[in-house]
């Protein structure tokens, strides 16, 4: 993809996730269900921390388009290497994971992560745009650009790394709220919990490493160039 053609998908891929974070933001509080949005508000919940995530990632992007556009080499590198961490490390790995693991949850029993109660709050549109439209924007900047991926250990480190802290915030909060952050969660024993999050990074980590083939399977030898 020609980099001027890149600015302007960056650009409108960046305005697009800032504007359904935003939206989330003006989502009605006097009919909210009892356990939406209390204590962590909306930033408790995977989906809308990976709005953001994918907003700060497109706002790099755009902006590392911006900088070699207008040949400001010094700052780019640095810039390019930011952006293809985040992509590498979260922006693919995470955005992939909350949209697959939302909707097969969904289909089995909606009720354990999106109950029907706020069909009448937050319209289709936006949770479509919170679930659905992250696996076209993951695979299409697969196609558009070329990414460097750190080496694996580090890779795995750092998702690692963000993954604990995530379910440390979820396991503050019941332990501060006595509420899951899901009702899923609700259905496990402590080890059956253990299971259930083990299980999940591993299957985040899977999506790491799709990232990562299907970057190299396209760019591989543009990458060593690059």
């Amino acid at each position: 993809m020609e980099i001027s053609t890149l600015t302007v998908y960056h650009c409108l891929a960046f305005v697009w996730y800032f504007f359904v974070s935003y939206s989330i933001t003006l989502v009605g509080t006097e009919d909210r269900p009892s356990e939406v949005f209390l204590y962590g508000g909306q930033w408790k919940y995977l989906t809308v921390l990976n709005l953001v995530l994918q907003a700060v990632f497109y706002g790099v992007s755009f902006l590392a388009d911006v900088l070699r556009l207008i040949k400001k080499l010094r700052c780019v590198k640095c810039v390019i290497s930011s952006r293809d961490l985040l992509f590498s490390v979260l922006a693919f790995p995470v955005s992939t994971f909350v949209s697959v693991s939302f909707w097969a949850l969904y289909t089995y029993n909606r009720e354990l992560v999106y109950p029907k109660s706020l069909d009448g709050i937050i319209p289709p549109w936006l949770n479509h745009a919170m679930h659905t439209a992250l696996l076209p924007f993951a695979f299409l900047e697969i196609f558009a650009t070329p990414h460097r991926y750190p080496t694996k250990k580090k890779g795995l480190i750092l998702l690692g790394f963000a993954s604990f802290v995530y379910i440390s915030w979820v396991l503050w909060i019941y332990s501060v709220t006595g509420e899951w952050v899901y009702p899923l969660f609700a259905l496990f024993s402590p080890v059956g919990l253990a299971a259930f999050f083990t299980g999940s990074l591993a299957i985040i980590v899977c999506f790491y490493n799709f990232g990562e083939f299907l970057n190299r399977m396209i760019w591989g030898q543009f990458i060593l160039c690059f």
